[in-house]
């Protein structure tokens, strides 16, 4: 009974978590990449927890190192001032404003119109979508202005006013895109470099945020890298891996659990069958005396372990797909779309314990039959 308690926990475990895990984890990985921005952490007012807000380029290879790292992007900040202008319904709008820009390929919008040529004076820009439902319904909602859509936001040109290096220059700003992953004000790389160099000459243009390309969002070793190295994400990127982190450890103290019972009935039923073969020493050297071979005095206890453990795993498969059945229903109400997890883990785990602890029954039963042969053999030697 204990064994099949113990079984039956672990196995449960085991499916319990192919089943669930599908939820936390399912999504387009296959078909799209993921990315996290990266940051360091900022600590109790303002102060750093480490030594500086931005990234070295040990760092950054660090990061792309790490086996959950496709590839890392450095988003350049604007080492000039920036401060942009806009009309419309007779109301002038005027701001400071920052640029960044991060390689083309880290860019979720359509690029045809992403270029920059040294003498052009327009700017192509790219603003987060979050920056336009802010203005409809927020602003423009609460001042009687006109809403705008993405269509109407690409047509209007901005004044754009650039100062660095004791000068001042102005340029047009269009908006060709908005994006949903990146969320700052982004102008393509080339002007970037060129703006740079140009507005502040001999400064160097250390990124403070990284754009990383995983492999799997759920992978634990994400939230562990970045918990020892105090870098934080914007978003919820990270929440699908906390969340499979903390399933895993919760079904990882179940299964310690039913590994413990199963452990203890496997005490309990060896000891039961090392005081069978107690009680029958005497007719067990009558057999070693009359012939019969070590094997054939173990084989009918032997057949008993594997039988009551063959009996145990059957019993315990039993269990859990009932158990199964149960939480299935509720989980599948929850989540219309979730696949069911494969049960092979589970028959495998089953089968690999019942393999290990026979193996384990038969070893004690025969090294004991063993002892009571070599002790009978030494006194009929002496005799």
């Amino acid at each position: 009974l204990a064994n099949l308690v113990g079984m039956a926990i672990v196995l449960s475990g085991v499916q319990f978590y192919r089943d669930v895990e599908p939820v936390f984890t399912r999504g387009d990985s296959f078909m799209k990449r993921d990315y996290l921005i990266t940051t360091k952490r900022v600590g109790t007012l303002g102060g750093l927890t480490g030594k500086s807000n931005t990234f070295s380029k040990g760092e950054i290879e660090s990061i792309a190192s790490q086996p959950f790292a496709g590839s890392v992007g450095a988003f350049t900040p604007s080492l000039f001032k920036v401060s942009a202008g806009m009309g419309m319904s007779g109301v002038n709008l005027s701001t400071e404003l920052f640029f960044e820009s991060v390689p083309d390929r880290y860019v979720d919008v359509s690029t045809d119109k992403w270029h920059f040529e040294e003498g052009s004076r327009v700017i192509p820009i790219i603003i987060p979508r979050t920056y336009l439902n802010l203005y409809n319904f927020g602003f423009a909602q609460s001042r009687s202005l006109p809403k705008l859509s993405e269509g109407v936001m690409s047509m209007i040109q901005m004044d754009i006013r650039i100062r660095g290096n004791g000068t001042q220059d102005t340029f047009k700003g269009t908006i060709v895109g908005f994006s949903n992953r990146l969320n700052t004000i982004l102008v393509p790389q080339s002007f970037m470099d060129w703006a740079n160099r140009t507005y502040a000459p001999g400064k160097q243009a250390a990124p403070s945020r990284l754009i990383v390309e995983v492999k799997n969002l759920t992978d634990t070793a994400i939230t562990d890298y970045y918990r020892r190295h105090n870098y934080e994400t914007e978003g919820e990127g990270l929440d699908a891996g906390k969340t499979t982190y903390f399933l895993r450890m919760v079904t990882g103290i179940i299964m310690g659990v039913g590994l413990v019972i199963s452990l203890l009935s496997f005490y309990i039923l060896m000891l039961s069958v090392f005081l069978l073969l107690q009680k029958n020493t005497v007719k067990l050297e009558n057999l070693l005396l009359l012939g019969h071979t070590p094997c054939q005095v173990a084989l009918p206890y032997t057949l008993l372990t594997v039988g009551v453990n063959l009996v145990v795993l059957a019993l315990s498969f039993v269990a859990v797909f009932w158990i199964r059945g149960q939480y299935l229903d509720l989980l599948q109400a929850l989540f219309p779309q979730m696949e069911q997890g494969s049960a092979l883990p589970c028959l495998l785990t089953g089968t690999a314990l019942f393999l290990i602890v026979s193996l384990l029954n038969v070893v004690a039963i025969r090294r004991k039959v063993l002892g009571i042969w070599k002790g009978e053999g030494g006194r009929a030697a002496v005799q």
